[in-house]
């Protein structure tokens, strides 16, 4: 495996006559899909006036949205999936900062027509009309087989807010799907889901497990993905991927009724902590499949560990937070945890390298104190003066520990928050309240008092509990670690990601507390 389009392209030698993909009602096969990127790839070096070495994608779930993203790997050039859900502005400042050569926009790029491309300043492939042509003359060139060439980047939030760009070369991607085929069982008999935006690496594991085994990929629209069991059967679903969130909707809809996923053989989770609670309704409804809860950021290409959860329950093995462990850190990478001081630990940061690492922020700036070295076992953080290299680690964020032999996710660095002068961890309440049962999901939120200090806030969604019973609950946590007042909710807000929506709670908590 060298890219992402030399997989592709071997499933369409091997496969040719196989379903590639189920899309807003139509259905093509490989051969055909093949046939249509070519002829989109043509479309966008007459738009582009030559060949593009970045095009962004402003496109949406759409037949043009797949099209587009193979055409654009056809030629060479890296992906830029942009969020037709964000503000115009927002896109236009990628835009800039990836420096794009063009974009392709569809139907589907909603609010973002007409500003986008009256402002974006570089040529627009417009799709709107629908039309299916290639322009003639073009020579399309010879393929890529460059794994060090970048594959896609993906703009995640920067800690002041700017958009900051993780690029993601073939080599990186291709690493992971060499582990992920046959650790997940993937072949050419898969039916596979997509339910990420392609804005989320996690698209891509979805679009190329798919392609590179020549199986079929069955795109969900929005209100499917919500509603997982009718879109499984509907699509006769062999593998299904999606933020662990999805459960829990679907519990409080009671719509994961026994054995109502027969056909599921897998069941891949990431981006949030993966409950005893959320497996447990998963397993009933699809008896016949194994969950995996899956980590990883993006800049260590969507995922570095999974663990497959025992069907059996006396199996799992009970963690601190209560939490699926994530497994171990895959054989083909390096991992050390570390301490605040940079000294390797057995309770602290996770740091990895290897193949998977990505090769460092578009801003180079972004770098500093994002890598970290060993020199006779002592950390030294990446401080930009030298070339990041391959033998640096990537900090995460992430805290985890060791338990019962699996690597357990603990919360986000970022996530440690001082209340009163106290270092405590939101996870760590939350694993406390999420004990009750008749408490589906919990989230505790900082919200700044009067005072100017934190104070705790939880919000849980479930059968309605008196103050005094949560109270009861967290009785044994210092008083500190106590939240200051309790939120009941038909259900939990999910961004756009599908993941909790954190900052929604706070602007909806802060207005009661105020």
């Amino acid at each position: 495996m060298t890219t992402l389009y030399d997989l592709f392209r071997t499933s369409v030698e091997r496969h040719g006559g196989n379903t590639a993909i189920e899309v807003t009602g139509q259905t093509m096969t490989y051969d055909e899909l093949n046939a249509a990127v070519e002829r989109m790839a043509a479309r966008i070096m007459h738009a582009a006036g030559g060949l593009p070495t970045r095009v962004g994608l402003l496109t949406s779930r759409s037949p043009a949205t797949y099209v587009g993203y193979l055409a654009i790997h056809r030629l060479g050039a890296a992906v830029v999936p942009l969020n037709q859900g964000a503000p115009v502005a927002r896109n236009l400042a990628i835009t800039k900062d990836a420096g794009l050569d063009l974009t392709i926009v569809d139907d589907t790029a909603g609010n973002q027509l007409p500003a986008y491309p009256q402002q974006a300043g570089i040529p627009v492939l417009d799709l709107t009309e629908q039309r299916d042509h290639a322009p003639d003359g073009i020579r399309l060139p010879a393929l890529n087989h460059d794994p060090d060439s970048v594959a896609y980047i993906i703009y995640t939030s920067g800690s002041t807010g700017k958009p900051k760009g993780v690029p993601t070369t073939h080599g990186n991607i291709t690493s992971l799907l060499k582990d992920m085929f046959p650790r997940f069982g993937f072949d050419s008999t898969c039916r596979v889901s997509q339910t990420f935006e392609l804005f989320f690496d996690g698209s891509v594991a979805e679009l190329f497990t798919s392609w590179g085994n020549g199986a079929t990929l069955c795109v969900a629209q929005h209100s499917d993905v919500f509603a997982p069991v009718r879109f499984v059967n509907e699509k006769r679903l062999t593998h299904w991927m999606s933020v662990p969130s999805i459960i829990s909707f679907a519990r409080r809809l009671r719509a994961l009724a026994p054995g109502s996923m027969p056909t599921l053989r897998r069941a891949m989770f990431g981006g949030e902590q993966l409950t005893m609670e959320q497996v447990e309704a998963w397993q009933v409804a699809a008896p016949n499949g194994i969950i995996d809860n899956c980590f990883g950021p993006t800049e260590l290409t969507v995922i570095c560990s999974a663990y497959a959860v025992p069907t059996d329950p006396s199996l799992v093995p009970k963690t601190s937070n209560t939490s699926m462990p994530i497994g171990d850190i895959f054989p083909h990478l390096e991992h050390v945890l570390v301490d605040e001081d940079l000294m390797p630990c057995e309770h602290g940061e996770l740091c990895v390298r290897g193949p998977q690492r990505f090769p460092g922020y578009l801003d180079a700036s972004e770098n500093v104190g994002r890598f970290v070295s060993f020199v006779d076992g002592v950390g030294r953080l990446y401080d930009g003066d030298e070339p990041l290299t391959k033998e640096h680690y990537y900090r995460t964020g992430d805290r985890v520990r060791r338990e019962s032999g699996q690597l357990v996710h603990l919360g986000r660095i970022d996530d440690q928050v001082k209340v009163r002068g106290n270092r405590i961890e939101l996870g760590e309440i939350e694993s406390v309240l999420r004990r009750h049962p008749a408490i589906t999901e919990v989230v505790v939120i900082t919200v700044k008092a009067d005072d100017g200090e934190a104070d705790l806030h939880a919000v849980y969604a479930g059968d309605p509990l008196s103050d005094d019973h949560l109270a009861d609950l967290v009785a044994d946590l210092p008083i500190y670690m106590r939240p200051r007042s309790y939120h009941h909710r038909d259900g939990i807000p999910l961004a756009p990601n599908g993941k909790v929506d954190r900052k929604r709670l706070a602007a909806d908590i802060m207005p009661l507390v105020g």
